[in-house]
C-alpha cells in the first residue's frame, strides 16, 4: 500500500471515519489511479472483487473522500464528474474525441493568482484551467 494511501486512511480515522474494505478499495483506486476516474468507472473496476457494493456506496464515498480534501471533484461540461487524488497545483489537457486526461504542471501560472490578487483585492483560493483538443491517439486516428 503506497504512502498516500496510508496518509489517507490515517486521517480518515482521526475524523472518526470507520473504514470498511470498499472504502478502502475506493480510496486505493484513486490514489493509485491517474485517468481521473468517474464514480461509473470505480464501480466498473471494483465490483468484480466487491459484487454486494453499489454504485450508490461509491458516490456516498467520494462525497466524504471529497468533504476530507482527500480527493478534488472535477466538473466539466458533460455533466460527469471526475475525480483527482492529486491535490498539487496541476492542470488538465483534456481529449474532445475521447475524453482522455492528462495532467501537466507550468509554474508560471502562479503569477496569475498573485496577479489576479493585487488587481482585484480577492484573497485567491486558487484556480483551475484546462485545455482541450485531441490528444495524440484521437488524432492518429482521424488522420487514418
Amino acid at each position: 500500500m503506497g504512502t498516500s494511501v496510508q496518509q489517507a486512511l490515517e486521517q480518515l480515522k482521526l475524523t472518526g471515519v470507520r473504514m470498511t474494505p470498499q472504502r478502502h478499495a475506493i480510496l486505493a483506486y484513486l490514489m493509485d489511479s491517474m485517468t481521473h476516474p468517474t464514480a461509473d468507472e470505480i464501480y466498473k473496476s471494483l465490483s468484480p472483487n466487491f459484487p454486494s457494493m453499489s454504485v450508490a456506496t461509491i458516490y456516498n464515498n467520494l462525497r466524504l473522500f471529497v468533504e476530507a480534501g482527500l480527493v478534488r471533484e472535477l466538473t466539466y461540461g458533460d455533466d460527469s464528474s471526475r475525480f483527482d487524488a492529486d491535490l498539487t497545483d496541476h492542470y488538465h489537457a483534456i481529449c474532445k474525441s475521447c475524453g482522455k486526461i492528462v495532467d501537466f504542471d507550468y509554474p508560471p501560472l502562479l503569477e496569475v493568482e498573485r496577479t489576479a490578487s493585487r488587481e482585484t483585492g480577492f484573497v485567491v483560493e486558487g484556480h483551475r484551467m484546462e485545455i482541450y483538443g485531441l490528444c495524440g491517439d484521437c488524432c492518429k486516428t482521424s488522420i487514418q
